[in-house]
This record gives structure tokens, C-alpha cells and sequence, in this order.
């Protein structure tokens, strides 16, 4: 459409946007052709009188002719110009920015690599881009990708840059030109920013010195057949043994309806796979993988689709995760109202798990209470915890068929607390002084719950109801609700529940809070619907809902088999996807990566074990680099929040960091945490790669610059010579002899002389 325009009109368009319209025919010359004006206009009106006998309209239609050919040569005569601001030969200087990062690599035009536009217009000596800028402007190049430097010469450029950020580049050719007298910055890339920072600081900078860019976008603006894993949402941590549920987001172009395979790789392992089929070009689809965390330490689990064919891109087809696997014991603090099967056989069914220690505290009679799993003879010596540091010790909570009126309005509003405040889990399960039942409606427990506690049914025996369980659509994709065989070679997963024998319930629970997800869900004696599991995030923590009162009968029901390991493996995920999450007393979060030689930043966050926040700790990092030498890095409170502290460092080793960090007081310790991160080369280069031309205009109309793609890049020289920076001189085009002004003159001579023949008039 540019070179069209230019052809018609002799100019781009961007000459006429920065150029000002006049005539500069000299008086004598306008006089002149105002008295042949007058003779032309006297001319047609005897035309208009000596008709002949010619029919009004072909004398209207000839008379308009004659007119506008009359007029517009009197256009040319008064000589039409554009008058512009152009720069001066060799008196300025020009940035020239080339991007080096390896997403330049990429062949996504005609199979040629978008490095091949740079070799052509810039890396040789009779490069014509490069030549027709040099005979304009001082040239000085730069190179940018993660780092910026100058540039002696395009053919040094190496493409292995693991990230590109444009506001640093342009900041530091802003710089180191500053005080010359500058035509403009030209940006060749394809505007794929990774960088976390945004652009406008950078861009108000050069609008306020008046210095505008001209990018030019290499590469295409969609790709016609890739495949990218855009996301992968995994935790930080969790237990050895936990079955993790990873949602994966897959993008796609041109491989609508294909079925790929998605895997899951620990360390080289296949952890799990699954077969995907791909929705429609442009749209993203998200898959939930179930596998378990089997090793401890630092995992780096590697999500990856199986290359295509004819794919442009096969570096985005895998993300990788850093997962700190731990091998800790977490403690549980069950409380039970009164002596039944359910206790019993959910601390069987996790005693062989290592990782959890479920504390039991039953109620024998009132005041007198039977301890199970202590870790210490004065563990819940008093009864259920009176203080918030006694209660907040554990990671979580089951509340079993225990009323309301039991605890102290402190002890209610400690357990709302613990969820909101320290983050821990909460479960409540069904019986007879549960819920409503058990007078739990409007304390601040019930806030927590994810659940509506309707009015206790009345009547005899009008609330018990037997409920047959049922995962619900969101309950499909939790591991909880993932359900192993009963027996080698049996159905497993949703189809076991088919199979499972009927609950009891006597809490009639029958919706979810909004915000809430209901993941089993029941048909009782009346057809109607119950909730049996639902759960929700409050404050830090999470709270569950279970509403039936007797999951024991999926051991000891006559139809399950001996070995059948259902309940223990429910109530196992269960309680481990209940202390999932749970903050410690010291908490550090850092990047999962980053690049060898940039700074790595930590954050941690350090309370008492009343989980208030601590601004007097003495917070140090033991950071232990890949070689194993070990380095302590002071933290600082951060000042801005209460029980933040905040360090930094740069690792100058590729590998795996250990960062453990402790916060100590003079009342005595606090806590450790131990995380891990990486300093290896990045892959977000090849990820949303395709050339971004919106934010390349956005950076060429905010700095006052123009656009380019590598079709249009003939016409950089001219735009920035009209730019009107630096050195300039005024200078007047003749529009004139414009081809679009030739061609009207014979199309009114020719329309003129087609329409005589037409009437009979020739």
C-alpha cells in the first residue's frame, strides 16, 4: 500500500504527515495566471452561449470538464510544495540497535532466519539499507539482548542472548549519545521484551529529550504451525509421596483437532502421560497432570510436548519446574467429641505414612480427654490448645463430631484465626454435634467454612440420610478424588466410584459458599443433593467441609476387598492436600531462575510462634553455590512491611543454589527455610516469540517515530531525514509533477473526448 501511494503521489505518506502544504509560485507568476483565470472563465461563458442547438446536459458535463482541466493547471502553475524539516548530510549522528538474542534465530519467513535480514541490510560491505544511511548520518551501533554493549561492526553479532530488554537498550544508546546532535535511535528486532520491567520510563525519557525510535520488526506476527506450552502452575514445595495436580496451558496454530502427548519428566524419569487433543487455531487448552513427588530434595520436573512436524518453533514445546521435595513430618491435631469408628480408622489409615502425624485428642468424658501420637507427655495435657502458639505449632486441624459450646469464644475466633492468619488447614467432618448440629452457625468458625449451614432438621430420624458419592466435574481433576484400583487390574479413577458402598450423613449440607468448589457431592434417601467435600482458600489458609460421618465403610464394608487400599489412600491425599501450603515461621520466596550474573533478590517473611511479625530478628542467608562454597548474606527488615526482610545476590556459577535461611531473636530461635533456585541460561526467548508488531508501534507513536517491517525498511532513511531532529535545514518538494497530477490531466482530456463520441459531438 506504501509503494502504491508513493507511486501516485511521488512521496511517502509519512512525508506529507511532517511536511507543511504551500504554493510558491512567485506574484508575477500568481498575477499571470490570475488574468488567464479571468480570460479562461470568459472563454467558457461564451462557450455557455454558443450552444448550437447542444442539449443542456452535454453542455453542463463539458463545461465541468474544461473546468477542472482549467483548474488543474492552474494548480501546477502556482507551483504546490511541501516544506519540510530535513537533516543535514553527515552532521548527525543515528543509533542503530540490533537485537542479539537467540529468538532472532528463528526461521519463521520463507525459512529463512530473522538474522538473515541483518546479513543482508547490515552485515555487508554493498549492504543498501546500510550504505543509504551511512551517505545521511554518522552511524554508531549496539548490540542488546540480556546485556547492552557497542557494537564495531553488525558481523560481531553472535545471536546467543537469553533475553531481550528494549528499555535498557534504548536507555543506554540514549546515554551514550547524549549531548550529539541525534537524528534518532533505529531498533531492529523482533520485539519480544522477557523483561520484567515496562517500558514507560524509557519511553517518556526519549519522548521528553525529543529523540524518536524507528523499529523495525523482523520475523512474522504469527506463526502458521507451532506448538507452545504457555504455563505451568506447580507449587514451590511439597511432601515426598504427594500426588501433585500441575494444570499445563497448551497454545497452538495449525494443529487444530491433532492429539500430542504431554509428559512429565523428573529428572530424566517419565512421571506420567497423557494424551492431549488440541482445540481450535488460537485458542489454549489447559490439562491437569496427576503425578506423584517419589524423591526428595530439589526436583526439576520438565513438562514437554512431543514435537510436530513442520513446527517453526520446537524450543516452547517444554517448561521446566523447580519443586523442593521435602521428607518432614507434618502435625495434625484431630479433635473428637466422643469415641467412634471414623477416628479409628483414619489414624490407621495414615500410620504408615511417615510424613504425617496426626495427633488425636478424644473427649472421654467431660474435662477428661484420651491422647493418641503425642510427641511429648504434656502435649494436650489441658485439652484442646488455650494460646494461639500452642494451637498454631500444628499445620493443621480435623475438627470430628465436636460441638460448639465445648471451646471458649477466644479458642473460636484462635481457630478462624489460624486459618486466616497462620495459613493453616482446616477440616471439619460430619456427626451429631457437627455443623449446625453442633450449634457451629454464626461462630467465627462457620465464616471459615466452605459451606451454608442450614437450621438443624428436627424430627425423628428426619435428618439421617445414606448418600451415595459422587465426584463432582471439578472433583474429576483433584488428586484427592483420584481414586486408585481396588485390586490389580480393576477399574480405578472416576469409575471406582461406582463401585463404593453408600455414606451416612446427618449434617444436610446442601451448598457452597460463593468462591467455594464443591469437589464430591451425594444423592441422598430423597434424591436429593448433598455436598460431601467442598473446600476454599480463607486468608492464607485453607478450610474442607466433609460432611458424612462413617468413610470407614469404604474399608469394612462387605464389599470391599481385604486389600483394597481406598480409604487409606483417600484419606492419605486428604490430609496431605490439608497441610499443603502451610507457611513456616520464616518463609523465603525467590526466583525460580535466573541468569548467571544477574542479581537474585529474597524475600523473607518472619514471625513469632504466635505468627505476629517480627521486626528485630537477625535474618541471615547461607547461600551455597554449585562448587559448594558457602556464603552469608545479612537480610534487612524491609521497613515497608512488618516481618519482611529482603537481601540480594548475584550467583557467578551455572547450577543449583541451596538458600537457607535463619531468623533468630533474643527470646531464641525462630525458624529455618531452606529453598532452592537455579542460574542457568533462560528459554523465554522462544516462548510468545513471534514478531510484536503493536508494541513496536507503540514504541514508534509514543517516542514520535515510525514503524517498519522488513518490506517497508527501504524507507527508513527517507522518514528519518523528514523527522525534523538534529541538524536540519528547511527545504521546499515540488508536488507539482506529481504522477497522479499527469494522470488527471489525460483523464479529463480523454473523459472529455470519450463523452463528445459518446453524444455525436466529435
Amino acid at each position: 500500500m506504501n509503494a502504491l501511494f508513493q507511486f501516485f503521489f511521488k512521496y511517502p505518506s509519512f512525508v506529507f504527515e511532517k511536511g507543511e502544504f504551500t504554493f510558491t509560485a512567485s506574484r508575477t507568476m500568481a498575477l499571470a495566471i490570475g488574468v488567464a483565470a479571468l480570460l479562461a472563465i470568459a472563454t467558457l461563458v461564451t462557450y455557455r452561449r454558443v450552444h448550437g442547438g447542444m442539449p443542456r446536459r452535454d453542455r453542463l458535463v463539458l463545461t465541468m470538464l474544461r473546468v477542472g482541466l482549467v483548474g488543474l493547471l492552474a494548480f501546477c502553475l502556482f507551483r504546490p510544495s511541501l516544506v519540510l524539516k530535513g537533516t543535514v548530510p553527515q552532521q548527525n549522528f543515528l543509533g542503530v540497535l540490533l537485537d542479539d538474542s537467540r529468538s532472532m534465530t528463528i526461521a519463521d519467513r520463507d525459512g529463512q532466519a530473522r538474522t538473515q535480514f541483518i546479513e543482508n541490510q547490515f552485515g555487508q560491505p554493498d549492504s543498501q539499507l546500510l550504505n543509504a544511511l551511512s551517505e545521511k548520518f554518522v552511524l554508531r551501533f549496539f548490540r542488546f539482548s540480556n546485556v547492552v554493549d557497542r557494537l564495531k561492526s553488525p558481523g560481531d553479532l553472535r545471536y546467543g542472548g537469553s533475553a531481550t530488554r528494549l528499555g535498557p537498550a534504548l536507555e543506554r544508546a540514549r546515554d551514550e549519545l547524549a549531548g550529539l546532535p541525534l537524528a534518532g535511535l533505529v531498533l531492529v528486532t523482533d520485539g519480544a521484551d522477557t523483561s520484567d520491567a515496562t517500558l514507560e520510563e524509557s519511553l517518556a525519557s526519549l519522548k521528553a529529550r525529543s529523540v524518536p525510535v524507528f523499529p523495525v520488526g523482523v520475523g512474522r506476527d504469527r506463526f502458521d504451525r507451532d506448538i507452545q506450552v504457555t504455563r505451568v502452575e506447580t507449587p514451590r514445595s511439597t511432601l515426598k509421596g504427594t500426588t501433585l495436580a500441575v494444570d499445563v496451558v497448551i497454545s497452538h496454530t495449525g494443529y487444530a483437532g491433532t492429539t500430542v502427548p504431554l509428559t512429565v519428566e523428573d529428572e530424566g524419569r517419565i512421571a506420567a502421560t497423557q494424551d492431549v487433543t488440541l482445540p481450535s487455531t488460537g485458542d489454549s487448552t489447559t490439562v491437569r497432570m496427576t503425578f506423584t513427588a517419589g524423591d526428595t530434595g530439589a526436583r526439576l520436573f520438565r513438562f514437554q510436548v512431543k514435537t510436530q512436524a513442520d513446527e517453526q518453533v520446537t524450543q516452547n514445546n517444554a517448561r521446566d519446574a523447580l519443586v523442593e521435595v521435602s521428607d518432614r513430618r507434618d502435625k495434625i491435631l484431630y479433635m473428637e467429641g466422643e469415641p467412634r469408628f471414623e477416628m479409628k480408622f483414619i489414624r490407621r489409615a495414615v500410620e504408615e505414612d511417615q510424613n504425617l502425624q496426626v495427633v488425636i485428642l478424644q473427649r472421654t468424658a467431660e474435662d477428661k480427654y484420651l491422647r493418641l501420637d503425642v510427641g511429648s507427655k504434656d502435649e494436650l495435657v489441658g485439652g484442646f490448645p488455650k494460646t494461639r502458639e500452642e494451637l498454631f505449632a500444628y499445620r493443621a486441624v480435623i475438627l470430628g463430631s465436636v460441638e460448639a459450646a465445648s471451646f471458649s469464644p477466644d479458642q473460636l475466633r484462635m481457630l478462624a484465626d489460624y486459618v486466616s492468619k497462620r495459613g493453616g488447614g482446616l477440616l471439619m467432618l460430619g456427626g451429631r454435634r457437627a455443623f449446625a448440629e453442633g450449634g457451629w452457625a454464626g461462630t467465627p468458625v462457620a465464616e471459615v467454612l466452605p459451606v451454608d449451614m442450614d437450621a438443624p432438621a428436627r424430627g425423628s430420624g428426619a435428618y439421617f440420610s445414606h448418600v451415595s458419592v459422587k465426584p463432582t466435574r471439578d472433583g474429576l481433576s483433584y488428586p484427592v478424588t483420584q481414586l486408585p484400583a481396588a485390586v490389580k487390574g480393576a477399574k480405578s479413577s472416576g469409575s471406582r466410584w461406582d463401585d463404593l458402598p453408600a455414606l451416612s450423613a446427618v449434617n444436610a449440607i446442601r451448598s457452597v459458599k460463593p468462591g467455594a468448589t464443591k469437589l464430591l457431592s451425594g444423592t441422598d434417601d430423597n434424591r436429593q443433593e448433598q455436598v460431601v467435600l467442598a473446600y476454599q482458600r480463607y486468608g492464607r489458609g485453607k478450610a474442607l467441609a466433609l460432611p458424612v460421618q462413617d468413610s470407614w465403610l469404604w474399608r469394612m464394608d462387605a464389599t470391599i476387598a481385604v486389600e483394597d487400599t481406598t480409604h487409606a489412600t483417600f484419606w492419605r491425599r486428604l490430609i496431605r492436600w490439608l497441610v499443603d501450603g502451610v507457611p513456616d515461621q520464616v518463609s523465603v520466596t525467590t526466583s525460580e531462575r535466573v541468569e548467571p550474573g544477574e542479581l537474585m533478590k529474597l524475600t523473607a517473611e518472619v514471625v513469632d510462634p504466635a505468627f505476629v511479625e517480627v521486626n528485630d530478628a537477625q535474618v541471615v542467608a547461607h547461600v551455597t553455590t554449585p562448587s559448594g562454597k558457602v556464603v552469608d548474606i545479612p537480610m534487612e527488615w524491609s521497613v515497608s512491611k512488618d516481618g519482611e526482610y529482603r537481601a540480594s545476590f548475584v550467583p557467578d556459577e551455572a547450577g543449583l543454589y541451596e538458600v537457607k535461611t535463619t531468623a533468630t531473636r533474643t527470646q531464641g530461635d525462630l525458624g529455618t527455610s531452606v529453598v532452592h533456585t537455579r542460574a542457568s541460561a533462560g528459554d523465554a526467548e522462544y516462548f510468545d516469540a513471534a514478531m510484536r508488531s503493536t508494541l513496536l508501534q507503540r514504541i514508534a507513536e509514543d517516542t514520535g517515530g515510525r514503524f517498519f517491517t522488513a518490506d517497508t525498511a527501504s524507507e527508513l532513511p527517507e522518514a528519518i531525514t523528514v523527522s525534523g531532529r538534529g541538524v536540519t535545514v528547511i527545504e521546499e518538494r515540488d508536488l507539482w509533477d506529481m504522477p497522479i497530477i499527469l494522470m488527471l490531466l489525460l483523464g479529463i482530456i480523454g473523459a472529455e473526448w470519450g463523452y463528445r463520441r459518446l453524444r455525436g459531438l466529435a
